[in-house]
């Protein structure tokens, strides 16, 4: 796209399916450098990429030259079937329907890379239910509790 210039920032928040803690400190890096290339293949730049063992924080610069579902839909899908070509979990791995992503202006990139990679010390505080939600609630974005990512009924 000539003439075309844009700098969108984008957080996007995905659980495993029933934020079951699968992901595992062996492979993790693995997981991150794998995703990390998806996201920069589709033409966007990795900012910042960590997880916790139940869900995962992308932080890119977006080009709009495909819809954020449409990214989200190929990091999650590749992402699954790489893991369970690799069986890295006893289960089969799936990750959650749906996910969060929340944008941020150029001054907040420095904070929100701090953020993404402290994950390990931020949840010593608070739960991955909790730190979404405050998310949410922060960027003042409507949901229903039903489907917030929770353990199956």
């Amino acid at each position: 796209m000539a003439n075309t210039y844009t700098q969108i920032h984008i957080q996007c928040v995905m659980a495993v399916k029933y934020r079951q803690s699968l992901i595992q400190p062996d492979w993790k890096e693995e997981l991150q450098k794998y995703i990390t290339g998806i996201v920069q293949n589709s033409g966007h730049k990795m900012l910042a990429i960590n997880n916790m063992p139940d869900h995962l924080h992308l932080f890119f610069g977006f080009r709009p030259t495909q819809s954020l579902s449409d990214l989200m839909q190929i990091v999650k899908g590749e992402s699954s079937e790489w893991i369970n070509l690799k069986s890295f979990t006893p289960v089969t791995f799936r990750w959650q329907e749906g996910y969060g992503a929340f944008s941020y202006s150029r001054s907040h990139v420095k904070a929100v890379i701090k953020y993404v990679m402290n994950q390990e010390e931020h949840h010593s505080k608070k739960t991955f239910l909790e730190e979404y939600q405050q998310m949410l609630d922060q960027f003042e974005i409507d949901y229903d509790e039903r489907y917030i990512f929770k353990l199956p009924e």
